[in-house]
């Protein structure tokens, strides 16, 4: 297999860009045979152009943009369409060294200028460029476009078949159109449709928008579908090689629901995950447990209900425990709760705020141990923390919304009028001692 990076554009192509790929594609466990860049043969890439131009099958053009794109939509032969070979190769000469007679030419194949299929219409395959290239430095002023240079150098790499997604169909004409001109081996094309999701734009021209204004944190956020990106929101290898293989190759374009990838990642991550508890600081209740112990104390318990192996952790236990606001709430008077890792509680007091403006806010519990209870007969089976007997961990809860708020956007559409406003959520919480112990990237 070959990793190549298509670096025909100086003016666009960054150094990070290739140095996330290469990482996404050592986080999928995925090593290429080879490496290669489109860079690595721009001298072959340009003789194969002078070709095209002595062969007649080629023509330098200094149309203006917005003109030629109208002359193409409307089968409109370019002015410059018949000049002479002789008049061509000098033109491309003047594109080579860079000056300000090249940067107005381009280069454009002589395929036709009315063909239905609008890709066919005499693309520009050259264009002039007296930026410096990142790996090529001024050596060239010239580079070829991507639907140029990718037949060329699929052909000289050995390629057997061509992975494109179905957005080139239309061009495939074109992909062996080239080949043919220029009497090339020709690999196979293989068509797959691009997998899209729900919400969320998969155009590295649109995410890098979002980069380079601030937007999100960088190419590893965990709202982004970068691979990075996912990682970093909880997403294993193992779940995410699944989810792709069922998918299948298919032509069939479709928008996918997240909520499907990410049970896929539950279930690879739930039998695994070690158990730990937090309670949200933000109106937090205290409930004094009546039936406790005195003195605070801590118990072995599992890591996991269901997973021996995982180990233990330490619980502990005090007269005086944290309840979140959401949970106290939910409770009534003289109801029987579960305690989880401890035991039943009945509900003897519930003390409310006496601000107007806080009416419905709980400020205290008193909780009477119950622990003969029977926990499959309670309704509430709650978290919480003992507040003393253990050093309690600050910690942020971090919830992420779509960036965007369409389900799909249509081609017309202004990506920044579907914006969602507010996309990061943090809460702050307190957890159990026992996540000091948790390593960065561990489940």
């Amino acid at each position: 297999m070959i990793c190549r990076f298509d670096d025909t554009n100086p003016s666009k192509e960054k150094e990070e860009f290739q140095q996330s790929i290469v990482e996404d594609l050592a986080l999928m466990g995925i090593k290429p045979d080879k490496t290669s860049h489109t860079s690595d043969y721009f001298q072959e890439i340009y003789d194969q152009c002078v070709t095209l131009l002595k062969a007649g099958k080629a023509y330098a053009d200094d149309t203006e943009r917005e003109t030629m794109q109208h002359q193409r939509f409307d089968g409109i032969a370019s002015k410059r369409r018949n000049a002479t070979v002789e008049e061509n190769l000098a033109r491309f000469e003047e594109m080579k060294k860079g000056n300000e007679e090249g940067v107005r030419w381009c280069v454009r194949a002589k395929i036709s200028v009315d063909n239905p299929n609008k890709a066919m219409r005499d693309p520009v395959i050259y264009r002039c460029n007296p930026q410096n290239h990142h790996r090529t430095g001024e050596k060239w002023k010239v580079y070829p476009t991507y639907d140029f240079a990718c037949p060329i150098v699929d052909s000289m790499e050995g390629i057997t078949h061509a992975l494109r997604t179905i957005e080139y169909r239309d061009r495939n004409p074109q992909y062996y159109w080239m080949l043919d001109a220029l009497d090339l081996r020709k690999p196979n094309i293989w068509d797959f449709a691009r997998m899209n999701f729900v919400r969320t734009l998969l155009s590295k021209r649109k995410l890098t928008k979002f980069v380079d204004t601030g937007h999100v944190w960088g190419w590893d956020d965990p709202r982004f579908p970068t691979i990075r990106g996912i990682r970093r929101r909880g997403m294993t290898i193992d779940a995410l090689r699944e989810f792709i293989l069922k998918q299948g190759p298919s032509r069939n374009i479709v928008n996918l629901d997240w909520t499907l990838f990410w049970a896929t990642n539950k279930k690879y991550i739930d039998p695994i995950a070690p158990r730990h508890t937090a309670v949200v600081l933000e109106n937090a209740v205290t409930a004094t447990v009546s039936g406790a112990r005195v003195a605070p104390y801590t118990e072995d318990k599992p890591k996991h209900g269901k997973n021996p192996e995982l180990g233990t952790k330490k619980v502990a236990y005090s007269p005086e425990i944290l309840i979140d606001q959401s949970d106290a709430q939910s409770f009534v008077q003289d109801e029987e709760i579960t305690l989880m890792n401890w035991g039943n509680a009945i509900v003897r007091k519930i003390t409310h705020s006496l601000n107007p403006l806080h009416l419905s806010l709980v400020t205290s519990l008193d909780l009477e141990l119950h622990l003969q209870g029977d926990v499959k007969t309670t309704k509430q089976k709650i978290t919480w923390l003992a507040k003393s007997g253990q050093e309690l961990i600050p910690v942020d809860l971090v919830d992420f919304d779509f960036l965007i708020s369409k389900d799909k956007l249509e081609e017309e559409d202004n990506v920044d009028d579907f914006l969602t406003p507010k996309t990061e959520f943090r809460t702050k919480a307190v957890a159990d001692g026992n996540l000091a112990a948790v390593k960065e990237g561990t489940v």
